[in-house]
């Protein structure tokens, strides 16, 4: 499958965060070329603010391979990840990371761009519009 088709996946789980009330931010992470966890922010329902998507599907991997560290995966997440994420991105030692829409008020970019392992591979902007679109209308329908 293609960048596009994994962010496809993804895209899905941010649409059930939205169904659920919760931000609509979706992960996935694929290790050779298979979906090994599938996430999506649970902040509100756990009442947990670390319930990010990223989070949720860090554990799920890590579970899924039996390690901690995922240096052979990619995570593919609709939007960039905050610092909190990043740094658990760089502590899994994640291989790849593919994310759509930016995040210029909380990404991890602006704020921490060392937060990362150095071997991680970035991809932004993948499917950016429609990941962006979904967090737009998320929040549209907070400020009625």
């Amino acid at each position: 499958m293609t960048d596009e088709e994994y962010m496809q996946r993804a895209l899905a789980e941010a649409k059930a965060a939205y169904d659920a009330d919760e931000v609509p931010v979706g992960a996935v992470v694929v290790c050779r070329d298979r979906i090994i966890a599938r996430a999506h922010n649970l902040t509100e329902t756990l009442n947990d603010v670390t319930a990010h998507a990223e989070m949720q599907a860090i554990t799920a991997a890590a579970n899924a391979l039996g390690g901690k560290y995922l240096d052979t995966c990619t995570l593919y997440v609709t939007v960039e990840p905050c610092v909190m994420c990043a740094g658990a991105i760089g502590w899994a030692q994640m291989g790849r990371v593919v994310y759509g829409a930016a995040d210029p008020k909380r990404g991890f970019a602006a704020f921490a761009p060392q937060a990362l392992h150095p071997k991680t591979q970035v991809t932004a902007g993948v499917l950016e519009a429609e990941c962006a679109a979904l967090m737009k209308a998320f929040f549209k329908s907070k400020r009625r």
